[in-house]
């Protein structure tokens, strides 16, 4: 399952992030990995969840993030919630792009959810992308 946190930069996405990864935190039985560029949620998330710095492992589109994702998600059955901050950052600007990588995402990960933080309001975004909020 995924959805999307959408709005302008400094609308709040990435505090409501943090605390659906809080909450995620204290009550999931499986695995949660969060996913950003720059490690700056480092103080904000609890250990026991994995935090990825997108960077690090030369992520730099969305035909990388989505290799990145799905070799993650089949070395390790039990990840129960992937969080991404910034998809934007991570993979750019293209909507289309973008649209093509979460529809994959949406065939791979049917009993995992993904939540995407977007710095764009829902008058940019196209039709299919809005889909997944």
């Amino acid at each position: 399952m995924i959805n999307l946190i959408t709005g302008k930069k400094g609308t709040g996405k990435t505090k409501v992030l943090i605390d659906m990864i809080k909450e995620s935190a204290a009550n999931a039985t499986g695995n949660i990995v969060c996913i950003e560029r720059g490690m700056k949620l480092t103080y904000d998330i609890p250990h026991k969840v994995r935090l990825v710095d997108a960077e690090e492992y030369g992520i730099t589109s969305y035909d990388a993030f989505y290799g990145f994702v799905a070799g993650m998600l089949a070395g390790n059955y039990d990840i129960q919630e992937i969080y991404v901050d910034g998809i934007l950052k991570i993979g750019g600007r293209d909507y289309n792009e973008l649209c093509k990588m979460l529809e994959k995402l949406a065939m791979i990960a049917k009993n995992v959810k993904i939540m995407f933080t977007v710095s764009a309001d829902d008058d940019e975004l196209p039709a299919n992308v809005k889909a997944f909020k």
